[in-house]
């Protein structure tokens, strides 16, 4: 697992919503352009996709005195500890990095969509390729929480670029401690103020203070890695590897990973596995 543990803090307080973060991102990742219509809002994506790995959420809300409020939320992976994707994955593509984030290996990839459907946040989406002779294949694909530029001992492209310091990066310890000092600040001003690092999927390292509950962001309040999952990687899958081998179990691990996990089981459904929209 992870030799050191690193957060990326998000402070939706003070976003300004100028989606710099999504700009860098972009360009960092080489990430196509996905031209969108207009949806009604200054929100220029909906949601998270293959090709577009953070959003910047626009969210009207009134709150409790009647006022109106304008909510932003820079959304992208939340590279939980006990991530879902990671258990249900039958070749190990999603791996955990030793900053403690979430990537994937889209060499081991097979584009199976568990991990989509598994995702207590709808984040990992399938993007679509075609190989030299115009057959279509599938592979995973997220925020990496630009672990190419970690393991060069910079930070994430969209901390660097946000001009207001809504977001910071750094060692758990540190970030936590600085969330809970923002916290503090902000409450009279928001009194449903919070820190969202949910522990039904043990912790997160994207954790954000919001300024209203979860719900008013798009968020599910409680999720929960599914059962399924839980039961799959951590129990069954070590004790067959021991009693039938390696190989023995991939086979039946491929058939078990399609009985629980694909969106003809009930897998994706149970304890926080489903969509949150």
């Amino acid at each position: 697992m992870a030799k050191a543990e690193y957060v990326k803090f998000v402070d939706v307080t003070k976003c300004d919503g100028c989606r710099a973060c999504m700009v860098a991102c972009k360009n960092w990742n080489d990430l196509p352009a996905e031209p969108q219509d207009f949806l009604g809002s200054m929100q220029s994506h909906a949601n998270v996709t293959a090709n577009t790995w953070n959003v910047l959420s626009f969210i009207e809300h009134e709150d409790s005195k009647g006022n109106l409020d304008y909510l932003f939320r820079h959304s992208s992976c939340f590279h939980c500890s006990e991530a879902a994707c990671v258990k249900v994955c039958p070749e190990d593509a999603m791996h955990y990095t030793d900053f403690g984030t979430v990537d994937v290996n889209t060499d081991k990839c097979v584009g199976c969509g568990y991990c989509v459907q598994n995702c207590p946040f709808d984040v990992v989406q399938l993007a679509t390729y075609k190989d030299k002779n115009g057959k279509e294949y599938k592979k995973a694909q997220k925020c990496t929480m630009c672990v190419d530029r970690l393991e060069e001992g910079m930070q994430p492209a969209c901390v660097t670029t946000c001009h207001t310091d809504a977001m910071e990066f750094g060692t758990r310890e540190e970030m936590l401690k600085k969330a809970e000092k923002r916290l503090s600040e902000i409450k009279d001003k928001y009194p449903n103020a919070m820190i969202y690092n949910p522990e039904g999927v043990g912790g997160t390292h994207t954790v954000y203070v919001l300024a209203e509950k979860p719900s008013v962001y798009g968020l599910p309040e409680k999720p929960k890695v599914p059962t399924s999952a839980v039961v799959w990687k951590d129990y069954a899958q070590p004790i067959g590897k021991m009693m039938l081998g390696a190989t023995s179990m991939a086979l039946v691990g491929a058939f078990v990973s399609n009985k629980l996990f694909n969106k003809e089981g009930k897998g994706h459904e149970e304890d926080g596995g489903g969509s949150h929209e």
